[in-house]
């Protein structure tokens, strides 16, 4: 598949038409339709459902979407490799992509980036959301240069760095809740109280073992991604949220108060990336001080 094509391809899923597509590629409607059949061919699967003549939309197959996802990892990689390249010698710029769950951890590494663009203006800092899974997925696939999550990680393929950060477990609630007036909540107090919980595979292990049962036997009414949507489940009176502190702002005017697990539930937070990680000279400087901050943490510059 040559890169030119899968542009193409990337244009015609973006406008769902195939003369729009071709309008905004600068080509004619008949040369962008041989190089769609050529790549169809190609790959020996229909990639787009093309409408009647009355309707001029086309719609991807199931192998025309995940083509779509595939094209754009790779143009993205292409775009980072090409830049990564130009950068001349002399001037340290580039992106810097990072991978993070939802932790107030994150903080530290923005200090970091701070301290980087201060010495190298033209360097950009890019932070990509989403739990741990996700993060994961990106690092392995190669889009993000590094990783921030809420645990360790046990696998030869990676190098980890412990951040100096402790993340507390608690519930998020309505500040008119019976539970708000407790200092801290048990798992007696959330017996069959409708939760919300975290959907990350590690965030169950740890607080099944805090329950001291499997999850199942619980009441829970929902699941979050990040919990900021959690935290809306929670003002819509859905139930309560378990999750980190600090990451909900529940100052002020907030609906919601946040109240820590007792006993206490803490979590490390870890950068990773992938070893052996050729890295941009933008990344590598950004290690660089990563490192220099947490191995010396009272030191600063």
């Amino acid at each position: 598949m040559e890169l030119r094509v899968l542009q193409y391809f990337l244009a015609v899923a973006r406008e769902q038409n195939i003369s729009a597509a071709a309008a905004s590629l600068h080509l004619s409607q008949p040369t962008l339709s041989t190089q769609l059949k050529a790549l169809e061919q190609e790959l020996g699967k229909p990639l787009l459902i093309r409408g009647t003549p009355g309707s001029r939309k086309v719609t991807l197959t199931e192998e025309g979407m995940i083509l779509r996802k595939r094209a754009e990892e790779i143009l993205s990689l292409v775009q980072r490799t090409e830049q990564e390249i130009q950068v001349s010698d002399q001037n340290i710029a580039g992106d810097v992509l990072i991978g993070a769950g939802e932790s107030d951890g994150v903080r530290c590494l923005f200090q970091a980036a701070g301290q980087i663009r201060r010495q190298y203006p033209d360097i950009r800092f890019h932070v990509l959301s989403g739990d741990g899974k996700d993060v994961m997925e990106e690092l392995e696939k190669g889009l993000i240069d590094f990783g921030l999550l809420m645990q360790r990680i046990h696998d030869p393929r990676y190098e980890t760095l412990e951040i100096p950060a402790r993340e507390i477990w608690g519930v998020l609630m309505l500040k008119d809740s019976p539970l708000a007036q407790k200092q801290a909540i048990t798992a007696q107090d959330l017996r069959d109280l409708p939760l919300i919980l975290s959907r990350q595979a590690f965030s169950a292990e740890l607080l099944s073992d805090w329950f001291g049962h499997q999850l199942t036997d619980l009441n829970i009414v929902g699941t979050y991604n990040l919990l900021y949507n959690g935290s809306l489940m929670v003002q819509e009176g859905l139930g309560y949220a378990l999750g980190l502190e600090h990451i909900i702002n529940t100052s002020g005017d907030s609906p919601l108060c946040f109240r820590p697990l007792s006993p206490q539930l803490e979590i490390s937070v870890t950068l990773v990336w992938k070893k052996y990680q050729v890295f941009s000279r933008a990344a590598g400087k950004f290690l660089e001080e990563v490192r220099h901050r947490f191995a010396n943490p009272n030191q600063t510059r």
